[in-house]
C-alpha cells in the first residue's frame, strides 16, 4: 500500500466541494487545481480556486500553526508581486483550512484576512471576517 501523506488527506477532505461552498461568498470558480506550484519564485499553493478574475489560494494543514499562518501571508505577498510583474490583474484571496485548530488560530487567521475553513465530523465550514476578507 503506497504511503499518502496526512497533508494530502486533508486537501483531499475540502477539495470536491470547495468551489461549491465559496459560491455561498458570491464565488464563481471554474477551475479547482491541487498542489500548485510555482518554481520561479519557490511557491506553493495546496489548493488554487481559479476564474478570470479572482484566485483563491488556500493552504490546508493537519495542524495549523501561527507560524504557518505568518508564512502564508508572506507567501501570498510574493505571489501578488509576481502577478504584477507578469500583467496579471487578478485578485487574489487567501484561506487557511485545518483539522487541528483552537480558537486563537481561528481568530488570528480570520484577523489577518483568511477565510477559514474548519472541519466538523464529516463537513466543513468556511468563515470570514465580517465578510472582509483581505485582497492581495
Amino acid at each position: 500500500m503506497p504511503f499518502i501523506p496526512v497533508g494530502d488527506v486533508t486537501e483531499s477532505m475540502i477539495a470536491p466541494k470547495i468551489c461549491e461552498k465559496f459560491e455561498e461568498f458570491g464565488f464563481s470558480f471554474l477551475r479547482t487545481n491541487p498542489n500548485v506550484r510555482f518554481n520561479n519564485i519557490s511557491f506553493e499553493v495546496d489548493i488554487m480556486l481559479e476564474n478570470g478574475e479572482k484566485a483563491m489560494l488556500i493552504e490546508a494543514k493537519t495542524k495549523l500553526t501561527l507560524a504557518r499562518i505568518d508564512y502564508r501571508l508572506k507567501r501570498l505577498e510574493k505571489m501578488r508581486n509576481y502577478a504584477n510583474l507578469h500583467g496579471d490583474k487578478r485578485i487574489f484571496f487567501g484561506a487557511v483550512a485545518g483539522i487541528v485548530v483552537t480558537d486563537e488560530i481561528r481568530d488570528y487567521a480570520l484577523s489577518q484576512g483568511f477565510y477559514f475553513i474548519e472541519y466538523a465530523g464529516e463537513n466543513f465550514y468556511i468563515t470570514s471576517l465580517n465578510g472582509k476578507p483581505k485582497e492581495w
